[in-house]
Protein backbone atom coordinates (compact mmCIF):
# COMPACT_ATOMS: atom_id res chain seq x y z
CA UNK A 1 0.00 0.00 0.00
CA UNK A 2 1.19 3.53 -0.80
CA UNK A 3 1.92 5.60 1.73
CA UNK A 4 1.85 8.76 -0.58
CA UNK A 5 -1.04 10.83 0.23
CA UNK A 6 -3.56 12.81 -1.99
CA UNK A 7 -3.81 16.65 -2.03
CA UNK A 8 -7.30 16.15 -1.02
CA UNK A 9 -6.29 13.41 1.85
CA UNK A 10 -4.08 16.22 2.90
CA UNK A 11 -6.39 19.21 2.97
CA UNK A 12 -8.99 16.93 4.71
CA UNK A 13 -6.26 16.33 7.46
CA UNK A 14 -5.51 19.83 7.90
CA UNK A 15 -1.58 19.67 6.30
CA UNK A 16 -0.56 22.01 4.09
CA UNK A 17 -1.90 20.76 0.65
CA UNK A 18 -1.49 22.36 -2.94
CA UNK A 19 -4.82 23.83 -3.83
CA UNK A 20 -4.30 23.68 -7.42
CA UNK A 21 -4.00 20.01 -7.81
CA UNK A 22 -6.23 18.91 -10.94
CA UNK A 23 -8.64 16.60 -9.01
CA UNK A 24 -9.96 19.66 -6.13
CA UNK A 25 -9.53 21.90 -9.08
CA UNK A 26 -12.23 20.14 -10.48
CA UNK A 27 -14.33 19.55 -7.16
CA UNK A 28 -14.30 23.66 -7.11
CA UNK A 29 -15.15 23.95 -10.49
CA UNK A 30 -18.18 21.28 -10.48
CA UNK A 31 -19.41 23.18 -6.82
CA UNK A 32 -18.61 27.06 -9.27
CA UNK A 33 -21.27 25.63 -11.73
CA UNK A 34 -23.56 24.71 -9.26
CA UNK A 35 -23.80 27.88 -7.54
CA UNK A 36 -23.90 29.44 -10.18
CA UNK A 37 -27.03 27.53 -11.57
CA UNK A 38 -28.58 27.94 -7.99
CA UNK A 39 -27.81 31.51 -7.89
CA UNK A 40 -29.11 32.31 -10.96
CA UNK A 41 -32.51 30.51 -10.28
CA UNK A 42 -35.90 32.22 -9.29
CA UNK A 43 -37.82 31.67 -5.92
CA UNK A 44 -40.63 29.54 -7.74
CA UNK A 45 -37.99 27.23 -8.78
CA UNK A 46 -38.31 24.87 -5.31
CA UNK A 47 -37.78 21.90 -6.73
CA UNK A 48 -34.67 22.78 -8.96
CA UNK A 49 -32.72 24.84 -6.30
CA UNK A 50 -33.46 21.40 -4.12
CA UNK A 51 -31.53 19.36 -6.57
CA UNK A 52 -29.28 21.60 -6.74
CA UNK A 53 -28.59 22.25 -2.99
CA UNK A 54 -28.68 18.19 -2.46
CA UNK A 55 -26.06 18.06 -5.13
CA UNK A 56 -24.53 20.79 -3.63
CA UNK A 57 -24.00 19.36 -0.33
CA UNK A 58 -23.28 15.58 -1.27
CA UNK A 59 -26.64 14.28 -0.30
CA UNK A 60 -30.42 15.04 1.19
CA UNK A 61 -30.57 18.32 3.07
CA UNK A 62 -33.58 20.78 4.22
CA UNK A 63 -31.34 23.84 4.29
CA UNK A 64 -32.77 27.03 3.51
CA UNK A 65 -30.67 29.14 1.17
CA UNK A 66 -31.41 32.81 -0.08
CA UNK A 67 -28.85 33.10 -3.00
CA UNK A 68 -26.51 34.41 -3.73
CA UNK A 69 -24.18 31.61 -2.31
CA UNK A 70 -21.26 30.65 -2.49
CA UNK A 71 -18.48 27.61 -1.22
CA UNK A 72 -15.63 25.55 -2.24
CA UNK A 73 -16.46 22.59 -2.09
CA UNK A 74 -20.22 22.09 -0.86
CA UNK A 75 -19.49 18.31 -0.13
CA UNK A 76 -17.67 19.25 2.95
CA UNK A 77 -20.41 21.31 4.45
CA UNK A 78 -22.18 19.10 7.06
CA UNK A 79 -25.42 20.48 8.03
CA UNK A 80 -27.78 19.61 10.78
CA UNK A 81 -31.95 20.07 10.20
CA UNK A 82 -33.51 23.35 9.57
CA UNK A 83 -30.44 25.40 8.49
CA UNK A 84 -31.08 29.21 7.25
CA UNK A 85 -28.23 31.10 5.34
CA UNK A 86 -29.87 34.94 3.96
CA UNK A 87 -28.19 36.20 0.86
CA UNK A 88 -24.86 36.44 0.51
CA UNK A 89 -22.95 34.17 2.54
CA UNK A 90 -19.72 32.64 1.93
CA UNK A 91 -18.33 29.26 3.35
CA UNK A 92 -14.92 28.33 2.24
CA UNK A 93 -14.58 24.52 3.37
CA UNK A 94 -11.61 22.85 2.04
CA UNK A 95 -12.15 21.20 5.88
CA UNK A 96 -15.20 19.97 7.30
CA UNK A 97 -17.86 22.41 8.76
CA UNK A 98 -20.40 21.32 10.80
CA UNK A 99 -23.19 23.14 11.66
CA UNK A 100 -25.89 21.76 14.04
CA UNK A 101 -29.41 21.90 13.67
CA UNK A 102 -31.95 24.98 14.12
CA UNK A 103 -29.22 27.65 12.74
CA UNK A 104 -29.89 30.66 11.28
CA UNK A 105 -27.03 32.78 9.51
CA UNK A 106 -27.56 36.79 8.83
CA UNK A 107 -26.91 37.90 4.98
CA UNK A 108 -23.03 38.08 3.95
CA UNK A 109 -21.99 35.65 7.24
CA UNK A 110 -18.62 34.14 6.27
CA UNK A 111 -17.39 31.07 7.23
CA UNK A 112 -13.65 30.10 6.36
CA UNK A 113 -11.90 26.57 7.27
CA UNK A 114 -9.51 27.70 4.93
CA UNK A 115 -6.19 29.39 5.70
CA UNK A 116 -2.65 30.27 5.08
CA UNK A 117 0.86 29.96 6.70
CA UNK A 118 2.21 33.21 8.62
CA UNK A 119 5.32 32.47 7.40
CA UNK A 120 5.58 34.06 4.19
CA UNK A 121 8.58 31.72 2.65
CA UNK A 122 5.84 28.90 3.18
CA UNK A 123 3.25 31.36 1.61
CA UNK A 124 5.39 31.66 -1.36
CA UNK A 125 5.27 27.91 -1.98
CA UNK A 126 1.16 28.70 -2.72
CA UNK A 127 0.40 25.91 -0.36
CA UNK A 128 -2.32 26.57 2.02
CA UNK A 129 -3.84 24.30 4.96
CA UNK A 130 -7.52 24.37 6.77
CA UNK A 131 -8.81 24.18 10.17
CA UNK A 132 -12.58 22.75 11.38
CA UNK A 133 -15.36 25.08 11.83
CA UNK A 134 -18.40 23.96 14.65
CA UNK A 135 -20.80 25.45 14.73
CA UNK A 136 -23.93 24.38 17.44
CA UNK A 137 -27.55 23.31 17.72
CA UNK A 138 -29.91 26.93 17.90
CA UNK A 139 -27.11 29.33 16.98
CA UNK A 140 -28.18 32.71 15.26
CA UNK A 141 -24.73 34.15 13.43
CA UNK A 142 -26.08 37.97 12.96
CA UNK A 143 -25.15 39.48 9.60
CA UNK A 144 -21.59 40.28 8.39
CA UNK A 145 -20.05 37.81 10.46
CA UNK A 146 -16.96 36.18 10.18
CA UNK A 147 -15.95 33.04 11.51
CA UNK A 148 -12.34 31.97 11.24
CA UNK A 149 -10.59 28.88 11.09
CA UNK A 150 -10.79 26.08 13.97
CA UNK A 151 -13.71 27.91 16.07
CA UNK A 152 -16.61 26.46 17.42
CA UNK A 153 -19.46 28.01 18.87
CA UNK A 154 -21.57 26.25 21.43
CA UNK A 155 -25.27 25.70 20.97
CA UNK A 156 -27.89 28.59 21.84
CA UNK A 157 -25.18 30.84 21.39
CA UNK A 158 -26.30 34.28 19.49
CA UNK A 159 -22.88 35.87 18.02
CA UNK A 160 -23.97 39.94 17.08
CA UNK A 161 -24.14 41.58 13.81
CA UNK A 162 -20.10 42.61 12.18
CA UNK A 163 -18.52 40.26 14.54
CA UNK A 164 -14.67 38.32 14.15
CA UNK A 165 -14.85 34.88 15.50
CA UNK A 166 -11.18 34.50 15.92
CA UNK A 167 -11.76 31.60 18.58
CA UNK A 168 -14.58 29.21 20.55
CA UNK A 169 -17.37 30.90 22.18
CA UNK A 170 -19.53 29.41 24.50
CA UNK A 171 -22.90 27.56 24.61
CA UNK A 172 -25.75 29.83 25.91
CA UNK A 173 -24.40 33.35 25.38
CA UNK A 174 -24.16 36.60 23.36
CA UNK A 175 -20.97 37.58 22.26
CA UNK A 176 -20.11 40.42 19.76
CA UNK A 177 -17.38 42.40 18.52
CA UNK A 178 -14.03 42.52 16.62
CA UNK A 179 -12.09 40.19 18.08
CA UNK A 180 -15.90 38.63 18.87
CA UNK A 181 -15.76 38.40 22.81
CA UNK A 182 -19.26 36.96 25.51
CA UNK A 183 -21.04 39.83 26.37
CA UNK A 184 -23.45 38.40 28.63
CA UNK A 185 -25.49 35.17 28.81
CA UNK A 186 -28.26 34.23 27.13
CA UNK A 187 -31.45 34.26 30.18
CA UNK A 188 -33.73 31.12 30.12
CA UNK A 189 -36.66 34.17 29.74
CA UNK A 190 -34.81 34.96 26.80
CA UNK A 191 -35.06 32.01 24.88
CA UNK A 192 -38.90 31.84 24.50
Amino acid sequence: MSSIRTEKEKMLAGELYDPLDPQLSAERHRCRDLCKVFNDSREDQTALRKTLLDELMGGPTDVWIQPPFFCDYGTNIRLGSKVFFNFNCVVLDVMEVTIGNNVLFGPSVQIYAATHPMNPVVRREWKEFAKPVTIGDDVWVGGGAIICPGVTIGDRTVIGAGSVVTRDIPADVFAAGNPCRVIRPIEKQEAR
